[in-house]
């Protein structure tokens, strides 16, 4: 066996290892393009030109035609959960969000969640907000400014009468 030959394969054999640590479908075209550059250098060996061409050509045209289908069945798969439901959810403050004691807890569909402002302002007791992400266990929360109006000229409106 020639010395590009054993190149050949030696680059395949560490292309297959990469593959095999990462799992993500990376290194197999150029694996097999190797493979295929060993058997044009026991053809060819000494002509590099060849070799290295049929390398580029055989892992290209792989890459080519299996990408889309690999990408396809690799695609992650996003499961909501039963937390993703109450995004766009309104609620209600039961404890003030204060971003300087990090406190703040609301009331959304029956529940109580750990809340903050998105933008870090305070939001009394009492007040209107819509969910709008969630960082880990807490709601991130902005204030329904329309809604607060509203229920405020009620409230006013019932305590003069």
């Amino acid at each position: 066996m020639s010395v590009p030959v054993i190149l050949w394969i030696a680059a395949a054999v560490i292309l297959l290892i990469i593959e095999a640590a990462t799992v993500q479908l990376v290194t197999v075209w150029f694996a097999a393009g190797a493979v295929a550059a060993a058997f044009a250098a026991v053809a060819a060996p000494q002509n590099i030109i060849i070799q290295v061409a049929v390398f580029v050509v055989v892992s290209g045209i792989l890459l080519a035609v299996t990408k889309p289908f690999v990408r396809k069945i690799t695609r992650a798969k996003i499961s909501p959960t039963n937390a993703d439901r109450v995004i766009g959810a309104s609620g209600i403050v039961t404890v003030k969000l204060d971003p300087i004691s990090g406190g703040g807890q609301i009331k959304v569909m029956g529940q109580e969640w750990s809340a903050r402002a998105e933008n870090g302002e305070v939001i009394e007791v009492g007040e209107r907000v819509e969910i709008v992400g969630l960082a880990g266990v807490k709601a991130i929360v902005h204030r329904l400014e329309a809604e607060n109006a509203q229920t405020g000229e009620r409230e006013s409106a019932a305590n003069r009468a």
